[in-house]
């Protein structure tokens, strides 16, 4: 079973346990870390903003990221919102098991 790791940036801790919650009940995810406040400087539009934004991290199946990241975007609130993805290489085999298991439906 090939797990990744999805990371997103979201406005606040709201918008991040909404998406979460959806994730995870939509088996999308087996489960999701809010890392709370992080500072975000980057060019939008011609301008560079420096903001507080919440970090989510979405455990998911390799299979499944087309759809976490598609999922994830139908319920944020940016228009271009963060979200990249990448392959987890090794882990506790148990708990990548465990990922697939919750993301299989």
């Amino acid at each position: 079973m090939s797990a990744s790791l999805v990371y997103v940036t979201v406005t606040d801790p709201d918008e991040a346990g909404r998406i979460g919650e959806v994730l995870v009940r939509e088996k999308l995810s087996a489960s999701v870390n809010i890392l709370g406040e992080v500072r975000s400087i980057y060019r939008w539009e011609k301008e560079i903003h420096d903001r507080k934004e919440t970090l989510l991290i979405a455990k998911t199946s390799t299979l499944r990221v087309d759809e976490v990241i598609e999922r994830i975007r139908s319920l944020h609130s940016y228009q271009c919102p963060c979200i990249v993805a990448w392959r987890l290489d090794a882990g506790n085999d148990a708990y990548l098991d465990w990922i697939g298991h919750e993301t299989t439906l």
